[in-house]
């Protein structure tokens, strides 16, 4: 009988010097400092573990340091299996790394130090869990270069495929490479897979290898090498054609081949016969052990295929040992796994439906006999489920959700409690079997589901709930219900409408922690929806929970009322109960009240110009939520947005800048955009102005997630285009961000900003239509109507009740704005009030407002008051390293002959690149197209490119105009 050839794995890689560069590319860069991640998809069997391999090895003769973990496909595994099996692998060499994050213990159960505990809400573990894993990637390769694979994501369940778009969004300048490989053929319209590699092919650090099959020549080479010689050339070629460039289908036929000792070993063509021809070949007792192993899943125990084959244990061995040296099954830590799945998918498909069931229930009753494993639920609850034993199938399903629910895994949680459910009307007295009633499971599903973001599913669960529901427990599904609908924009007024019907049950019964909560929350929504009472009905419901108690409802009551005072204008009231009700949520541990508390303070304090308390809030509040793994929550990166814009206005950029430091793309998610816009305004003020126009132009698909994106991304597209000389942008971004605004959420405050930014860049372009004798009525309409919609954001009654330092300061700048229009200065007196105002702690605003003031001073003829307004604004520009606007104070200067001395750094934002300077110049001295490329050694048309460019730039329609207003602007020395 001839030997069973090599398979490829112990054969040099052949025909993938391509795609092997690449990945070696990707992990040299990620050993100077360029974290990636690299999508390798294909067909089954074309190679990517084999590709995979050849990348490890190489890195761990690098020195890298290897971690491997590879996803199921039997429907019956752990959440999170491929990353625990990468923990598992860290035990040895890095306990301590382990140790240090507690959340981790949800993977590695040893590890807890202590039991388990639980938040309020579900996805606080799971977000922990994430940092935790995040964090420890960083750590490791701090100290050397990681190399991270998860193979077969195709059947990667939903916790881990959400923990790895987590890390892969987060990529930055760590020494790691992820590796991911999953199945092309197997991603179906409707597979769970499809939308996440959608957003993680978007991401920067993320590059996609599809692995095609060989073409003929290459398979040829590859049934070649193979085969070692022991074919002749009509075999190699007959493999090489059947097996379509498919690697794995080329090893099972030559393995055929080699079996039957002939030609053509007749094996049909589908890859299913493929495999089971080479089966069908082994004895009728390793056929047996196969087939009963194909039940248990891709990996069995030995104890467990003992028990289920029903054979003794020295037929069984001598099986067993057939099966493994014909390369069916292989030994791997102390199971045995098929070397290929679909080895194990073809076995399993062949079964009989009476064959399957029998198997099934024979695994059960073995995991019956393994209570208080971590994992035998879910196993237990798919061979139920596959054996039709419905009422143990209930059972299992009910724990295996628990499980998945401490593990901090929602998505699993909700997937056997759906299960759980969907079997319920089919058991007998489901509740003896499930220890839970249905109203129970309802509502666990509700919960796991919101917790999951599937925001709409868990209304679903939670209407159902109140349609199953009676009594108090209607309450609470009323309650929830309404909570989840407040969840979704726009939805205030159903939500209020739900809350309202549990207030009708609940309001005459004695108090009670149900009754707090309702009171609570129907307060919350009442001023959500500016329905009156809302007090009054938030500090009944802090009577209530002080009655029975309730630290977290009374925290919760206690912010409504803050936000109510705030509104009323008793803003240190407001301040008061903010901070009485931060302290109630850390006495009661309610993480999420706390940090909604540290929120609304932060902004209290902020609304009131006081920037350094703001600052310090902010910074508090972000410090907790990192403190509890929830750095990136809704709450973490709604606080990290407001320190960077806080820090801002302090004038500290650097730290500006800090907080807005991403782990990874800008739009990998609703809270890294937002924290990117955050960071917009001082990349722009520093001068940052490439860097800030390639991240408007992938934040602008994004505005659509949050009003917050359009206003932060507006004010820095505006700026940055009157930086660059193109006020017609200008306007055009600024009437882009207020008409978005204007759909979503009208007469913000904010939008006073927008408006007269957009009313500057109006007058700007004014001045320059009349430079050009052009027409300036484009410019004055849409002035006339950035001031009426800054008018109309400023007379809405803002969150305050009235108008703080900043909208007061922001609204006297529209002002001084509009004097601007006639004569392109302005009016002294308009801007000396917009330094004063912003004189509350708006280092660059004030600044800038210094430098209106002194062109508007010159034209005046006051130069005296001019300089001193130009000295005082270039010593707060050279301070902040505000460089475009240190380059407008020295223009300004030079034009008027007057000496800032040294406060203007001498670094300036230069429009022009040297060699559009070199163009430019030499057109000044009045130099045809053709002179100037013989001078400056280049073609009559790159000349023509140049000033193309350069016109451009400066807004210019003609060579003359270029020239008169680089001069104008100081880019030309006169």
């Amino acid at each position: 009988m001839p030997t069973v050839p090599r398979l490829g794995s112990g054969i040099p890689l052949v025909a993938r010097s391509a795609e092997i560069g690449r990945l070696r590319a990707a992990l040299a860069r990620a050993a100077a400092g360029e974290a990636g991640a690299v999508l390798v998809s294909g067909d089954a069997g074309v190679g990517k573990t084999r590709l995979l391999t050849d990348l490890t090895a190489t890195a761990e003769q690098d020195g890298a340091l290897v971690l491997t973990g590879r996803c199921v496909g039997s429907g019956a595994g752990l959440p999170y299996l491929p990353f625990a099996d990468v923990l598992g692998q860290l035990r040895g060499d890095h306990p301590e790394a382990l140790r240090s994050r507690p959340a981790l213990a949800r993977l590695l159960p040893d590890l807890a130090v202590k039991p388990l505990s639980r938040e309020d809400d579900a996805e606080l573990g799971q977000l922990q869990l994430f940092d935790a894993v995040h964090s420890l990637l960083v750590e490791l390769s701090s100290e050397r270069t990681v190399v991270l694979t998860v193979e077969d994501v195709h059947w990667a369940d939903s916790s881990s495929r959400n923990l790895l778009t987590f890390l892969l969004s987060r990529l930055s300048t760590e020494r790691l490479l992820v590796a991911v490989t999953y199945r092309a053929d197997e991603l179906h319209r409707r597979h769970p897979l499809r939308p996440v590699l959608a957003e993680l092919v978007r991401l920067t650090a993320v590059e996609r290898l599809d692995l095609t099959p060989f073409n003929s020549a290459d398979a040829a080479l590859f049934v070649r090498a193979l085969a070692d010689d022991d074919l002749t050339d009509v075999q190699v070629q007959r493999i090489a054609e059947r097996s379509e460039g498919n690697a794995f289908f080329a090893e099972e036929l030559l393995a055929s081949t080699a079996d039957c000792g002939c030609d053509d070993p007749g094996v049909p063509t589908a890859l299913a016969d493929v495999l089971l021809a080479r089966i069908e070949r082994l004895s009728p007792q390793a056929q047996q052990v196969l087939r009963a192993a194909s039940a248990g899943g891709r990996r069995v125990r030995y104890e467990r295929l003992h028990e289920v084959a029903g054979m003794a244990p020295p037929e069984l061995e001598e099986a067993m040992r057939e099966a493994v040296q014909h390369n069916v099954l292989v030994d791997v830590n102390e199971h045995y796994a098929f070397r290929h799945a679909l080895l194990r998918e073809a076995i399993y498909t062949d079964l009989l439906p009476g064959e399957r069931v029998r198997l099934h229930a024979a695994y059960a009753r073995l995991l019956k006999e393994e209570p208080g494993i971590r994992g035998t639920a879910a196993k237990l609850a798919y061979h139920s489920m596959e054996s039709h034993d419905l009422p143990q199938a209930l059972a299992a399903s009910v724990q295996a959700a628990g499980e998945a629910d401490d593990a901090g895994a929602p998505s699993e949680a909700l997937h056997y409690t759906e299960q759980a459910l969907k079997i319920w009307p089919a058991v007998t007295d489901p509740e003896v079997h499930a220890g839970v009633t249905e109203l129970a499971l309802i509502r666990k599903a509700s919960w796991y589901a919101i917790s999951a973001g599937e925001l709409e599913r868990g209304i679903a669960f939670a209407r159902q709930a109140v349609r199953v529901a009676s009594g108090d427990a209607k309450i609470e599904a009323l309650r929830r219900l309404a909570m989840a609908v407040a969840n979704l924009d726009g939805r205030e007024h159903e939500a209020a409408a739900v809350i309202d019907e549990a207030w009708e049950l609940v309001h005459e019964q004695p108090a009670s922690v149900h009754k707090a909560w309702v009171m609570a929350v129907r307060s919350r929504l009442m001023r959500a929806v500016c329905r009156p009472g809302a007090r009054e009905a938030a500090e009944e419901a802090v009577r209530s929970a002080v009655q029975i108690g309730s630290r977290s409802a009374e925290a919760d009551a206690l912010i409504t009322i803050a936000v109510i005072d705030e509104k009323d204008g008793l803003v240190e009231d407001a301040c008061s109960r903010l901070i009485i009700a931060r302290d109630r949520a850390i006495e009661a541990g309610a993480l999420n009240v706390e940090l909604r508390a540290w929120f609304n303070l932060g902004v209290n304090r902020y609304e009131q110009g006081l920037i350094g308390e703001a600052v310090k809030v902010f910074s508090e509040g972000l410090r907790r939520s990192e403190q509890n793994g929830l750095s990136w929550s809704p709450s973490g990166f709604q606080l990290r947005a407001l320190l960077a814009i806080a820090r801002y206005v302090a004038g500290d950029w650097e730290g500006s800048t800090a907080a807005a430091q991403l782990p990874g793309d800008p739009v990998a998610n609703l809270g890294t955009a937002i924290v990117a816009a955050s960071g917009l305004p001082t990349e722009v003020g520093s001068g940052r102005l490439d860097q800030a126009e390639l991240l408007l132009q992938r934040l602008r698909p994004e505005w659509r997630r949050d009003f917050q994106l359009p206003l932060f991304c507006t004010a820095a597209a505006v700026e940055l285009h009157l930086w660059r000389g193109r006020p017609e942008l200008g306007i055009a971004a600024a009437q882009d961000g207020l008409d978005t605004l204007e759909a979503a959420e009208p007469a913000l405050t904010a939008e006073i900003r927008l408006a007269a930014l957009g009313v500057s860049a109006a007058a700007d372009f004014a001045r320059l239509a009349r430079r050009r004798r052009d027409a300036e009525s484009s410019a004055l309409d849409s002035a006339a109507r950035f001031l009426s919609l800054g008018e109309a954001a400023a007379a809405a009654r803002p969150r305050s009740g009235k108008l703080g330092p900043e909208g007061i300061a922001w609204q006297l700048r529209l002002a001084a704005e509009a004097t601007r229009l006639d004569d392109g200065t302005g009016d002294p007196a308009a801007w000396r009030r917009v330094v004063d105002a912003f004189g509350y702690g708006h280092a660059y605003e004030r600044a800038l407002a210094r430098w209106r003031l002194a062109a508007a001073l010159l034209a005046d003829d006051a130069r005296d008051d001019a300089a001193q307004q130009l000295r005082l604004a270039a010593e707060s520009a050279s301070r902040l390293g505000a460089l475009p606007l240190s380059s407008a104070l020295s223009e300004l200067a030079k034009r008027s002959r007057i000496q800032l001395g040294d406060a203007v750094p001498r670094d300036t934002v230069d429009l022009l690149t040297p060699r559009e300077r070199s163009v430019l110049s030499l057109v000044a001295l009045g130099r045809t197209n053709r002179e100037v490329g013989e001078e400056l050694f280049i073609s009559e048309k790159t000349v023509s490119v140049h000033l193309s460019r350069i016109m451009a730039k400066l807004g210019a329609s003609r060579r003359a105009e270029a020239v008169a207003t680089a001069y104008d602007r100081g880019l030309l020395e006169s």
